[in-house]
């Protein structure tokens, strides 16, 4: 990021960017940035957009070796095509023969396959940059920057509570953050009930929840929770995956819990914050080693059994839950 940052600062930049990761609100952002430095915003002569997968590279690469029209660039940017992930010959040849000096290419992808030729072309005449999912410490600066600009303030532990409400995805804490300022307009304070009245719950917040029951043998509850889950679209398959990704952070802790590592070790080792950590804990003790082992290996039966058939997902999910809550 601090690359792309300098090459606009030194106006130094590189005939072709690849921007990919997780992160699509970086990715969006940073690709705006170069687009906002590189071309007038009302300049439409030299400014093309491709997306999608039925993009006709050769048309682009026309298009790129065209002199720009009263103007110092042409920028062509192209986004979730797949070419990053699959590949595209053509253009990787185009981008080692060399694009025209008076083009930039910047291709957003969220997926991308190290070994293509296409990738390997843009690491050695380009810039290729990765935006990763950030973690709690950057979150919480950003956060803070926003939320200080607004005029708001927020304690340590009200923040720990709108991460773990909301998750880490950026353009989802950017509007949840929306709903706070204009929410708390009338005082400068963000309180953990703000959080609890205006934030949405995510839905690994969900899942935790449908695990405390688990733990509980609430089976019919915990049922409950499952079919208001598919009501609301959520796929079962994402379902399987959160209550397994659970388990095993849940299982990696309670291994720590019994080498006596304390609460803030315990985080630093498997990349929560303390807080996370100490939630996890009532729910650990409720459950032995063996028996959380167990029931990732029922969770593995099941995804087993429903991609080869032998039951659907959404009956395959809710005879799992059911069984591991008895």
């Amino acid at each position: 990021m601090q690359q792309i940052l300098s090459d606009i600062k030194n106006e130094t930049y590189k005939p072709v960017y690849l921007l990919y990761g997780d992160e699509a609100y970086l990715r969006v952002q940073y690709k705006n940035k170069l687009k906002e430095a590189l071309v007038a915003p009302d300049d439409s002569m030299n400014y093309s957009y491709y997306q999608g997968k039925d993009v006709n590279v050769a048309e682009m690469i026309d298009l790129s070796e065209t002199m720009p029209f009263l103007a110092d660039r042409r920028v062509i940017i192209l986004e979730n095509t797949g070419f990053a992930k699959d590949g595209n010959d053509a253009l990787a040849e185009y981008i080692l023969s060399g694009i025209a000096d008076s083009t930039v290419i910047i291709l957003a992808e969220q997926a991308v396959d190290k070994r293509t030729k296409l990738f390997k072309a843009i690491d050695k005449n380009g810039r290729c940059v990765s935006f990763d999912t950030q973690n709690d410490d950057t979150l919480k600066k950003w956060i803070l920057t926003r939320l200080k600009r607004e005029g708001r303030q927020i304690t340590g532990h009200t923040l720990d509570i709108f991460l773990e409400t909301v998750g880490t995805d950026m353009y989802t804490i950017s509007s949840e953050l929306d709903k706070l300022i204009a929410y708390t307009m009338d005082r400068d304070v963000i309180t953990e009930g703000d959080i609890k009245t205006v934030c949405c719950v995510r839905l690994q917040n969900r899942i935790f929840d449908m695990i405390g029951r688990i733990a509980n043998k609430q089976g019919s509850e915990v049922v409950k929770m499952y079919h208001e889950l598919l009501s609301m679209k959520e796929s079962p398959f994402g379902i399987l995956a959160l209550i397994v990704r659970q388990f095993n952070q849940m299982l990696q802790i309670g291994d720590l819990m019994q080498d006596g590592l304390s609460q803030k070790a315990i985080a630093s080792k498997v990349g929560l914050s303390p807080y996370i950590v100490g939630k996890y804990i009532p729910q650990i003790k409720k459950f032995t080693l063996k028996e959380m082992q167990d029931i990732l290996k029922a969770c593995a039966e099941t995804d087993h059994n429903v991609k080869k058939g032998v039951m659907g997902a959404e009956l395959g999910v809710e005879l799992l839950i059911i069984d591991i809550s008895r």
